[in-house]
């Protein structure tokens, strides 16, 4: 993951939860707890991009074990202070595009609102290492944002990779990000080469992506 990400958002600290203040935000978010703790049930799961551990917190409801990772560690204290219980749920600083050796082994794997911060490049890396690494027949849940008119940001230029990029200013620093609001065609192309059963479902705020590692 990119520097500049990893430190947007390190700077961001609990501020990365306000979005879910929209009241309009409200009814989706209730829909896509309900549907991931339904889809995640009973999994041994690996979360990417954990963040303050808003999701994880969903999460571990329902599946048997979550290790909730993220690359900045001030981000995974912040989850830690959430205080879910310690025989179900575990942090680890560590980098999506860069597993760990000992990363284990799991049932499925989530990708919460980290996908549409990655390079077109980045976005391939993340899916080689996750087939490499947990192979066969594995989840693949990736949750992230649509595109809202009006509340999105719009973004601020393309680049020759097709990676499109927003800007956006935290303390006075500007920060030039990637950002992408998927087409289910171009996200069915691009995991189509690692995943199967492929099944896409939106509301007005979000998306979710479902499929088995081939």
């Amino acid at each position: 993951m990119s520097t500049t990400l990893a430190k947007y958002y390190a700077q961001l600290g609990e501020a990365v939860e306000d979005i879910y203040l929209e009241p309009d935000m409200d009814e989706d978010i209730d829909d896509m707890s309900i549907h991931l703790g339904n889809l995640l049930a009973g999994h041994t799961v690996l979360e990417l991009g954990c963040g303050t551990g808003y999701w994880t917190e969903v999460v571990a409801e329902s599946a048997t074990s979550v290790l909730a990772l993220d690359i900045n560690a001030n981000l995974v204290d912040i989850a830690r202070e959430r205080g879910m219980p310690a025989d179900k749920v575990a942090f680890r600083v560590a980098d999506a595009l860069d597993l760990p050796e000992d990363i284990g082994k799991f049932s499925a794997v989530l990708v919460s609102f980290l996908w549409s911060h990655l390079t077109k490049g980045e976005q391939e890396k993340l899916l080689a290492t996750l087939k490499k690494r947990l192979g066969k027949d594995v989840l693949l849940v990736i949750l992230d944002e649509s595109f809202v008119e009006g509340f999105s940001e719009t973004t601020a230029r393309t680049d020759a990779e097709g990676t499109t990029w927003e800007i956006q200013t935290l303390d006075g620093e500007r920060f030039e990000l990637p950002k992408s609001y998927p087409s289910d065609s171009a996200l069915r192309k691009r995991i189509g080469n690692v995943g199967k059963e492929i099944k896409i479902e939106r509301v007005e705020f979000f998306w979710i992506l479902t499929c088995r590692l081939k």
